[in-house]
């Protein structure tokens, strides 16, 4: 009388645990690349908001109505572009990107003199690190800066 064997063999244990292991590596894999996506709306979204309120300020006070495609050499800080939107022009700001490093801002004339005509507003994007130059348009280097001028993004990821 033979005993009949129960279970897998060794081989067919292999075969699953690869299986599985690849169909984790892809998960991860879509699951970081959803991550990144995500950091990268959310960060332009919130300079759209940012952008709304300064862009509102300016209708009231005739400035930043040109659009550029360098960042304006004037920066400005935070607590300074509170001071002149909020409460009026938006509740609060947000101060961090995507990534939770600070936004950068900037204007084409200090605060107080001239009238400014240009603004913008920057994340360093997934790399941290800013950018020397900028090509207008969309970019597919998902680890490029973000940035807006005066109502549109200037250089931002996505599909040519």
């Amino acid at each position: 009388m033979r005993r009949e064997s129960r279970g897998f063999t060794l081989i067919e244990l292999l075969v699953v645990v690869g299986i599985i292991g690849i169909l984790a590596a892809v998960a991860i894999y879509n699951y970081r690349a959803g991550l990144e996506k995500a950091k990268q709306k959310r960060t332009m979204a919130d300079m759209r908001t940012i952008a709304q309120a300064w862009e509102a300020k300016g209708a009231e006070t005739h400035g930043y109505n040109a659009a550029g495609f360098t960042f304006p050499s004037v920066a400005v800080t935070q607590s300074q572009l509170e001071s002149m939107i909020v409460p009026t022009y938006a509740k609060a700001l947000p101060s961090k990107d995507g990534w939770g490093r600070d936004l950068a801002f900037g204007l084409d004339q200090p605060i107080g003199g001239t009238t400014a005509t240009l603004y913008a507003i920057r994340s360093m994007g997934s790399d941290a690190k800013f950018d020397a130059s900028y090509v207008p348009g969309p970019t597919q280097d998902f680890d490029c800066d973000i940035v807006y001028s005066n109502g549109a993004f200037v250089n931002y990821p996505g599909s040519k």
